[in-house]
């Protein structure tokens, strides 16, 4: 990974070179740490990745850098705040699209939205317009008036990531946002969320344990392992740093000295097959 850009004698981010910033940051659950000791960088504009298998730590490194859930230790800035001193500037500035459901399919898509343009307070002379740009941006304006229930697995998301970014956040979480879709549902989110990024400059950071999903669509990624990371670079980088023509499950087994577990505990199949049945 380069070198982190200098900062102010604080230690805190000047806000001009990192999207998200953080120095050590440690989760403990009682005796078992779940993330401990990351320090990553993400530039503005770039879309980032967390990879490795279930249970490395990804989705709780989320849920600290999105303020749901408080850090053991360390420090983290997202959109140039801090996420623990000033974590309502840091909502303000950010999307989050979990890995459970978040849609309610008892709504049309276009209710939807007008949900979270409530809960985003965005003023009312502004909601349609609103509602109507997020709805043509991910594909569903002809689909706004169906009820969520009668979507595919590939819209849901896609109403999902409209959801998100309705206030249009500089930055994008999503938690393995294309598990459970079938490959055609699979390349529509992600023509969707670079469509974000190449039309509105949205950072995206997402978590995923799937190595060529992060090879193909990610700028730069983090490989963590037993909730820390082991390494960080352009997906090119860290399979060149193996041998030639490697792939990025090559790059996981260099770096960690463990093949990839795509099974995961009996906790991590249980949601991994809820969300598949939910988007099915």
């Amino acid at each position: 990974m380069s070198p982190p850009p200098e900062q102010p004698a604080s230690g805190e981010p000047s806000g001009l070179m990192e999207a998200i910033r953080t120095t050590g940051l440690t989760r403990r659950f009682g005796p078992l740490t779940a993330v401990r000791g990351v320090s990553i960088e993400v530039r503005p504009g770039e879309v980032f990745g967390l990879i490795g298998p279930n249970g490395a730590g990804k989705s709780t490194m989320i849920k600290m850098l999105t303020t749901l859930l408080p850090p053991t230790a360390g420090r983290a800035w997202v959109a140039g705040f801090d996420v623990i001193t000033q974590a309502p500037e840091v909502r303000r500035r950010i999307g989050y699209v979990p890995q459970v459901l978040s849609a309610d399919s008892a709504l049309t898509g276009r209710e939807n939205l007008l949900v979270s343009a409530r809960l985003y307070t965005i003023p009312h002379a502004e909601r349609d317009g609103r509602i109507t740009e997020a709805l043509a941006l991910v594909g569903l304006r002809d689909a706004a008036k169906m009820l969520v229930s009668h979507y595919s697995g590939g819209m849901i998301r896609s109403l999902e990531i409209a959801q998100s970014t309705l206030h249009r956040p500089a930055i994008l979480f999503a938690d393995e946002p294309t598990v459970g879709l079938d490959p055609v549902a699979h390349r529509v989110v992600w023509e969707h969320l670079h469509d974000l990024r190449r039309q509105r400059g949205t950072t995206i950071l997402i978590t995923t344990h799937n190595m060529d999903e992060a090879d193909q669509h990610c700028d730069r990624v983090a490989i963590m392992h037993h909730g820390g990371v082991v390494a960080a670079g352009s997906p090119a980088d860290l399979k060149a740093q193996v041998r030639a023509h490697a792939s990025l499950d090559d790059a996981f087994i260099h770096f960690t000295g463990a093949e990839i577990e795509m099974g995961g505990s009996f906790r991590d199949v249980l949601r991994t097959r809820r969300t598949a049945r939910r988007l099915s």
